[in-house]
């Protein structure tokens, strides 16, 4: 049977591999074996394994953020979901993307010392904000963007905390009571 080359491919295969393997065993053998792709078409396509596997964190992010979306959108009209609903429904999500958040992570400390990866990931946040914007119903404008980009800021601290330590965790009615705290110590 012939190897293919695709993108996807490839972009799939690093995702199923971050189910079971951290960033430094995924291997550029792992990923072509899980996606069928040959080992030239990493280089082809993405420059480096190092790129291929931001290039994969960024889509899976995006499909985590698409996932939170649709959970959000069964829950209530489009941009009318409470801070609640929101936050139970990243909780849950969290569990279920816990690889790929950890290569999150390593890609942000890969970014200070490689410029195709700081790329990347520069690009997939000026997305991700507008696409957070979309998703709570914050506007597409500037000041919409920006409060996508606060709550992402949100989402990412909490994510980082939760993964170094189950404990940090902070979900449902507890994130609920801190964001009304917040609210109230620190008015507009």
């Amino acid at each position: 049977m012939p190897q293919h080359s695709n993108r996807a491919e490839l972009i799939d295969g690093v995702l199923r591999c971050l189910e079971r393997l951290p960033w430094d065993r995924v291997t550029a053998r792992e990923i072509t074996a899980e996606s069928g792709a040959n080992l030239a078409s990493i280089t082809y396509h993405f420059g480096s394994k190092d790129a291929l596997l931001t290039a994969a964190v960024v889509e899976g992010l995006d499909r985590w953020l698409a996932e939170i979306a649709a959970a959000l959108a069964a829950l209530a009209a489009p941009g009318a979901a409470g801070f609640p609903q929101v936050a139970t429904v990243i909780a849950e999500t969290r569990r279920r993307h816990e690889g790929l958040a950890r290569m999150f992570v390593t890609a942000l400390a890969r970014a200070q010392h490689d410029d195709r990866v700081r790329e990347l990931l520069t690009e997939g946040f000026r997305r991700s904000r507008a696409d957070v914007a979309r998703v709570l119903g914050l506007g597409a404008d500037a000041s919409g963007t920006d409060a996508g980009g606060v709550a992402l800021a949100l989402f990412d601290g909490l994510l980082i905390q939760a993964l170094l330590h189950p404990d940090l965790a902070i979900d449902g009615d507890r994130l609920t009571e801190a964001e009304r705290r917040l609210r109230d110590r620190l008015p507009v």
